[in-house]
């Protein structure tokens, strides 16, 4: 409490303070006063009733599932209703708690906005938060240590969750799950910001003494060793299949893995060609990563990593520092691939 505040009175005396201050009138006069730590209970409904479990709201707000428990009694108790009842194995919403989903998420969001420093206040240095960045495993590898750095020395409370990205769907962004994604734009929701993180572009690996680079690659050549693919989707054929099939030609897959760190070690260790973005390459590490890069002999589509999040924490000013990290991390991994 700051020197000389106001000091919160007895929950009677701030109802009959409300009541002679506002002027409130019958049912109205007899609302329980909400202290300050009750506002908690505003952001565990608004998860647990986008969760529908009490193990997983505990999870994504860092409490015990015993004390998550606790909220969800407390909150039954306030709104005289049970809110999630039990059908099966899993918890399904009341009716009451159908209505006001809704309007829940929307003053959980509105209080964070207005109980949150404004820009000019923001101070990284006190921020106490946690955020979830949707990427796949070779963001995580190639340039997560520098934006854990960079934001460890600004932000030393704030922690970070990288998750998968099973698909592109804009649900974990709509109810606060994910904060921001990486990645090529694609099909995602039309009400997503993005912003250009860095350009890639496809080059071609192989075992340092591959029989490929005996002699000049040229499209024949390339085309006619076996390759191994990187899909999360498990496709077998990508941007450079199309580019040879202009030509007359067609390469054969022998093999595809979720990632292009795991092209990498499949062509390692076989005959196998990989098809991978620049970045997974340091300059001057061929040797130690037991591959040799090549430029391929035929063009292939540019790669635009973008980062993206939704316009509900467009100005959200943790939101926007998020994001300046993430740039700057971004930064200081690429310069470190370029042996710079």
């Amino acid at each position: 409490m700051w020197a000389g505040a106001w000091q919160a009175p007895e929950a009677s005396d701030a109802n009959n303070h409300c009541v002679e201050r506002f002027g409130w009138q019958g049912e109205s006069a007899k609302l329980p006063f909400m202290t300050v730590t009750d506002l908690n209970l505003l952001a565990a409904l608004d998860v647990l009733l986008a969760e529908r479990s009490v193990t997983a709201a505990a999870k994504r707000m860092g409490l015990s599932v015993s004390a998550m428990s606790r909220t969800l009694a407390r909150l039954r108790s306030v709104t005289g209703d049970p809110l999630l009842v039990q059908a099966g194995r899993s918890l399904v919403p009341t009716a009451h708690a159908e209505r006001i989903a809704d309007r829940v998420h929307a003053v959980a969001q509105e209080a964070l906005a207005v109980l949150g420093p404004t820009s000019d206040e923001f101070d990284s240095a006190s921020l106490d938060r946690t955020f979830s960045i949707r990427a796949n495993e070779g963001f995580v590898a190639l340039f997560a240590p520098a934006i854990v750095a960079a934001i460890a020395a600004e932000a030393p409370r704030v922690r970070l969750r990288f998750a998968p990205k099973p698909d592109k769907v804009a649900t974990p962004f709509r109810d606060g799950t994910i904060d921001l994604e990486v990645g090529t734009a694609g099909r995602a929701a039309p009400e997503m910001r993005s912003q250009l993180l860095f350009r890639d572009r496809f080059i071609g690996a192989a075992r340092q003494e591959h029989a490929l680079f005996a002699a000049p690659i040229t499209p024949d050549r390339y085309a006619a060793f076996g390759h191994v693919a990187a899909s999360r989707r498990g496709a077998w054929n990508g941007p450079v299949d199309d580019a040879l099939l202009e030509l007359g030609l067609r390469r054969t897959v022998v093999v595809v893995v979720p990632s292009f760190f795991d092209a990498l070690g499949v062509a390692r260790q076989s005959d196998l060609i990989a098809l991978v973005p620049q970045s997974c390459i340091h300059d001057g590490e061929e040797k130690s990563q037991g591959v040799r890069k090549f430029e391929l002999p035929i063009p292939t589509p540019e790669l635009a990593i973008n980062v993206m999040w939704h316009p509900r924490v467009d100005m959200d000013p943790g939101h926007r520092w998020l994001r300046q990290m993430l740039f700057k991390g971004c930064r200081t991994s690429a310069l470190h691939i370029a042996g710079v």
